[in-house]
């Protein structure tokens, strides 16, 4: 993948760090947007959606994760969450808000590199509907919700679309091309990011979970998306 003409938002309120990751993506050929806070981000956001958006947790007045679900209401856009070492809270909460990623401060300038290029080609994976000649096509149901595969897109009963994430699109394609089969964690997880998915182990389950609250008429007793207990998972 090229990084020409890939633009990246980072948020951070630390001037030094944003300057720094500003100057080393730029030079892997990224454009790059600065934020301050999350005030300034959804300024940046307004004027014109990048292809990613590099996010701290920690910063003064409105957080990361804060931003991060306000975020999720309006845009699909790949985020990357920065956090501090060892905040376990922090890197559950952002998955379940919604964030494709997460890395752990200080930052690693490769890693962060890799990160982000894997991270933007899973959302065009999704957004693109790789691997077409297994995923259905059209229109699948989902209980009450309608999934449109060839736009990405999920409707309520309504009508109206709901917003999901690059990540629930794929996760929801993986459901419906594999109708009536279980599926464990590992099974989703390499079907939906086209390889194994290291960062967290539990990741799979907060999605499920986000995925639920969207479909389900009855998240708490969920009947569409199902729990097979010490297996996995199964749509059906």
């Amino acid at each position: 993948m090229s990084e020409d003409c890939r633009e990246i938002i980072i948020c951070d309120d630390e001037a030094p760090l944003r300057r720094m990751l500003s100057d080393h993506l730029s030079e892997c050929g990224y454009l790059i947007r600065q934020a301050e806070d999350a005030a300034s981000l959804f300024v940046l956001m307004n004027e014109r959606e990048p292809d990613l958006v590099l996010l701290d947790v920690k910063m003064p007045g409105k957080d990361g994760l804060t931003a991060l679900r306000e975020l999720r209401k309006t845009s699909v856009v790949p985020v990357l969450m920065l956090t501090a070492a060892g905040e376990l809270v922090d890197k559950i909460l952002g998955l379940e808000f919604g964030a494709d990623d997460y890395l752990v401060k200080p930052v690693d300038l490769r890693e962060l590199q890799a990160r982000i290029k894997a991270t933007i080609r899973r959302n065009e994976i999704g957004q693109g509907a790789k691997d077409k000649s297994k995923a259905p096509e059209g229109a699948v149901q989902f209980g009450p919700c309608r999934l449109d595969v060839d736009s990405a897109r999920l409707f309520g009963p309504d009508g109206n679309e709901v917003t999901i994430t690059a990540m629930e699109f794929r996760l929801l394609r993986v459901f419906a091309a594999n109708r009536g089969r279980i599926l464990n964690r590992d099974q989703l997880l390499e079907q939906a990011h086209d390889k194994a998915w290291e960062p967290f182990d539990r990741s799979i389950d907060l999605r499920i979970s986000r995925i639920r609250r969207k479909i389900e008429p009855n998240p708490d007793k969920p009947e569409i998306i199902r729990t097979v207990r010490g297996v996995g998972y199964i749509f059906d």
